[in-house]
């Protein structure tokens, strides 16, 4: 039996359903409910919710979507997201996938104007399945993110591959490193503190979501995937970074630096602590730095997966023409 829904509220996806993606039947931390459920409440509470739930035969289909204006959706996701994609229950098969997009964007095409959608990654059966369904789409490559296969090596023998300046910083600062460095899985309010006192004097502008950062290390705890890391002088916190490890995979959420410690270099001891801990204790497969086309992430990382926008415009509805002809105009022209 097929069917389509459509909530307002993403506690009426928790409270009605069976089947909504949480941590028991969803492996992605960026496909569950409970991060859209912090997404929503602490980026945009004021930005109203469109989630749509497909079922087919027993597999699900939901796509997690903001309504910021009349007759137009966005994908409910920020810079803290490293991908948004429909989300699957009970591992559809690719031809019930396509049965279950095709619902979902048959939906849309019956109430909405226009639709963007990013960071994604793998999009072609999502692009596919709208242009089957009616919708006039362009896909534009927007960005990326970088990640490391471990493929079963140890740390040293990943460090012993990386450039030859990262390796002689990390030998020369590290000789008689001044900086205690510590990694916990739990977060405390103390700790919290230090975390806040480090992005004070960091190189990076004042956080917008450090209410939404705490709520992800808290609920991150709670479930054992934290790990947040310290370097430390004399006591205080000169260097943070927040990961989670989860299903074999760890995501680097966020880095912060005191650059009056610039000289020292403790970000970047900090993270060979990180790594070494994540490849050799934790065990994981998969290191995900996330999006950012930062310089530094080439050190570190080995492969670099492009991201896309997808912009949907309805070709029934006339105020869509003109935002679709303008779009891809500026899409031939780069």
């Amino acid at each position: 039996m097929r069917s389509t829904r459509e909530y307002h509220r993403l506690a009426d996806v928790r409270s009605g359903l069976h089947c909504s993606p949480d941590r028991s039947n969803t492996p992605g931390l960026f496909d569950r409910l409970d991060w859209f459920n912090l997404l929503h409440s602490h980026i945009f509470p004021d930005i109203p919710v469109r989630i749509l739930h497909a079922e087919d035969n027993g597999a699900h289909a939901w796509l997690f979507l903001l309504a910021p204006a009349s007759r137009r959706i966005s994908a409910l996701a920020n810079w803290y997201s490293f991908a948004w994609a429909p989300v699957f229950i009970d591992a559809p098969d690719p031809a019930q996938q396509a049965v279950l997009l095709d619902a979902l964007t048959s939906h849309l095409i019956l109430t909405q104007s226009r639709i963007d959608l990013y960071p994604m990654g793998a999009h072609a059966d999502l692009l596919a399945s709208f242009r089957r369904s009616g919708w006039f789409t362009l896909s534009r490559p927007m960005g990326a993110r970088h990640l490391l296969r471990v493929g079963g090596r140890d740390f040293a023998t990943y460090w012993a591959s990386r450039p030859g300046r990262l390796r002689t910083l990390v030998r020369r600062k590290g000789r008689a490193s001044p900086y205690t460095l510590s990694i916990t899985d739990r977060l405390t309010d103390d700790l919290w503190a230090d975390y806040v006192d480090v992005h004070a004097g960091s190189w990076k502008q004042p956080e917008p979501g450090l209410g939404f950062l705490r709520a992800l290390a808290e609920q991150e705890s709670a479930a054992g995937t934290l790990r947040l890391g310290f370097a430390r002088l004399d006591g205080r916190a000169v260097a943070t970074q927040l990961w989670t490890v989860e299903h074999g995979v760890a995501l680097i959420h966020k880095l912060s630096h005191d650059r009056d410690h610039d000289a020292g270099s403790p970000g970047t001891l900090l993270s060979h602590a990180m790594f070494a801990q994540a490849i050799d204790d934790d065990r994981v497969t998969l290191i995900d730095y996330g999006t950012g086309d930062n310089s530094y992430k080439s050190d570190w990382m080995e492969e670099r997966i492009p991201l896309h926008r997808i912009d949907a415009f309805n070709p029934r509805r006339a105020s869509a023409w003109l935002p679709a002809a303008r779009t891809a105009i500026s899409a031939l022209v780069g």
